[in-house]
């Protein structure tokens, strides 16, 4: 983590304010690494470790720092959990390159198998929510609850194309004045005082002074045809996922429609929408007060 404890803290009074959040106390979580087959995982851990346990997991790109917010919002009820994906934040990239779904999925598995999880609930964002149906599909009886935002077995080829030109360029070092501007202007909604300190989470500063996204460049150069194939794949598996099932869109978002949320949770067992204002892709970024709301009353 760039930001000191004492920055982490101040930020997350920050954004929480600037969010509509009345926090009584902000509370940082505990940053932990566990060895799943061969790679090292990094993980936040909010507390609570008796109540019933939420895993989180982020989109492409992204960090688990991406759900602070919504962690911070929910903790008092569940115990949160915040994993980094291989690939990912301060986890280790894959040294194949392998960033299949089925690589990801097991990586999942041997997570909450080490964490001993069981009965938990699984909320994945974007890339995130793809691995979550993947798991669901293949380990239903693990899950009490899923929650899939922003994305489904079909991708959206305008939208999708928008964020893996983005994510592709910033190839080389940059300054952060340089990202900023980058970021901003793919995504207006963010406030840029508050953006600057997110970004610590997400960058790696070089000698030079300029800095580098914390991902494998490796796994968004390899989405192609094979991975959408793989993607449109798990629409043969969502009548496997006898969980309650939440799929939640954007309401501005460009990669996940209205009619592919409501065709989604359609198509499973025991699922139902929501859509989030005020919001793109990126939910629990844009609006995460809405979305903590609709979790809490989606799980309570």
């Amino acid at each position: 983590m760039t930001l000191s404890a004492d920055e982490y803290h101040d930020h997350l009074k920050t954004t929480a304010v600037r969010a509509g959040f009345s926090f009584e106390d902000v509370v940082l979580p505990s940053e932990k690494t566990v060895l799943v087959g061969h790679l090292r995982f990094r993980y936040l851990d909010w507390g609570n470790e008796g109540l019933r346990p939420l895993l989180f997991l982020h989109g492409g790109a992204l960090t688990a720092h991406t759900w602070d917010l919504c962690c911070l919002a929910l903790r008092d009820e569940f115990h949160c959990i915040a994993l980094d994906q291989r690939g990912h934040g301060d986890t280790d990239w894959a040294p194949d390159a392998d960033y299949s779904i089925a690589a990801q999925r097991e990586d999942v598995k041997g997570f909450v198998d080490t964490l001993d999880l069981d009965h938990f609930i699984l909320a994945g964002m974007s890339m995130g929510a793809i691995n979550a149906l993947a798991f669901a599909i293949h380990y239903p009886e693990r899950l009490s609850h899923l929650v899939v935002i922003d994305a489904g077995p079909e991708v959206r080829r305008p939208g999708s194309s928008r964020i893996r030109d983005f994510v592709n360029g910033g190839a080389k070092p940059e300054t952060l004045d340089g990202i900023i501007e980058r970021a901003l202007a793919f995504n207006p909604r963010r406030d840029p005082k508050v953006l600057r300190r997110s970004l610590m989470h997400n960058l790696r500063q070089q000698t030079d002074g300029r800095w580098t996204w914390k991902y494998d460049r490796r796994r968004f150069q390899q989405i192609g045809e094979s991975h959408a194939a793989e993607r449109r794949g798990l629409a043969e598996g969502l009548a496997k996922i006898t969980c309650p099932t939440l799929v939640v869109r954007g309401a501005e978002s460009d990669v996940f429609h209205e009619e592919d949320a409501a065709r989604l949770a359609a198509r499973l067992p025991d699922g139902r929408y929501v859509t989030i204002p005020r919001a793109g892709h990126t939910v629990q970024g844009d609006n995460p007060k809405d979305l903590a709301a609709a979790l809490h009353d989606f799980l309570c």
